[in-house]
């Protein structure tokens, strides 16, 4: 007996919901004026930008098990205006949904160890609340929160990339996909601990430094680590999120609508991610997260890149 496939409604019910929140905090934003201080202004055509901003955010954030935040905060920052302070409040706040959608993808797709997700989204929680208190002195200062943030990327740029070299050449270390990430808990809760921190000050989503640490510190599978690092941020982006919105230091208008685009797009990528290799996803982040890296940290120094 052939079973029949579930109408395709009922497995996304979850993004058909988070879409209807993000429809709901934009129109409020809209008609009551909200306005974060230094938030450039936004038309219908940076509405547009921010959308298609936010899937392909979505749709890398999916396949490698980041929140899209890498993407995101460049972008809003160095080519639309968005002050440092406001970028990273902004796009972690995108990170909620972008998050949830993608976690949710690969919940149904079972891409994602529950056990290690619990322990380190724990101790990230902890990690989230003392760095938001550091990041209020931090935010005084914009050029020294943008060389903080060019500093975390180059870690996991500099890996991934070697990584990623070391695949293409057949060199990497031959390792069986499996279904959970090996480890103790209180480990993991650590980790959680200081990625939790740095998502705090830095207002990434954390999938930067949980991806190439869950990786190469507890040897988890590739694909189940996607899932899993798109499960921790959710409570990570969440109270980091909100946090920053208490603050003023959210745009509610351009997060709700970087929002809707990544919760599109990390179900197309959830959807696809098992049909690229893993040495092909790292080398291709890897790039991009030390161009980012470089683009910040240079900018500290008064040189610019494109």
């Amino acid at each position: 007996m052939t079973l029949q496939k579930a109408p395709w409604y009922r497995t996304q019910i979850v993004t058909l919901v988070l879409l209807a929140i993000v429809a709901i905090v934009v129109i409020w934003a809209a008609l009551t004026g909200y306005h974060a201080k230094g938030e450039p202004a936004i038309g219908v055509g940076r509405g547009i930008i921010l959308l298609v901003v936010g899937f392909f955010a979505g749709l890398l954030g999916g396949l490698i098990g980041t929140g899209g935040c890498s993407v995101m905060l460049p972008i809003i920052h160095f080519w639309m205006g968005f002050p440092a302070s406001l970028a990273v409040g902004t796009t972690l706040f995108a990170v909620i949904f972008t998050a949830t959608s993608g976690a949710w993808g690969h919940l149904v797709r079972r891409n994602l160890d529950r056990r290690a997700a619990l322990w380190l989204g724990g101790g990230g929680i902890l990690g989230v609340l003392l760095g938001s208190w550091l990041f209020t002195f931090l935010a005084k200062h914009q050029a020294l929160l943008g060389l903080v943030l060019g500093l975390l990327f180059l870690w996991p740029a500099i890996r991934m990339i070697w990584e990623g070299i070391q695949g293409f050449t057949g060199k990497g270390p031959g390792k069986t996909e499996g279904n959970e990430i090996p480890g103790n808990g209180w480990g993991m809760a650590l980790f959680g601990f200081v990625v939790g921190i740095a998502t705090g000050i830095a207002g990434l989503g954390g999938g930067y430094a949980l991806v190439p640490g869950l990786i190469y510190l507890f040897s988890a599978p590739v694909y189940i680590t996607m899932g899993t690092s798109l499960a921790v941020m959710v409570p990570l982006a969440l109270v980091g999120g909100l946090i920053k919105l208490t603050q003023g230091f959210v745009s509610m208008v351009a997060g709700g609508i970087l929002g809707g685009g990544t919760i599109i797009g990390a179900q197309v990528g959830a959807a696809i991610i098992k049909r690229l290799k893993p040495h092909t996803l790292k080398f291709i982040f890897g790039l991009y997260f030390l161009y980012v890296a470089l683009k910040f940290v240079l900018g500290y120094f008064g040189i610019r890149i494109w």
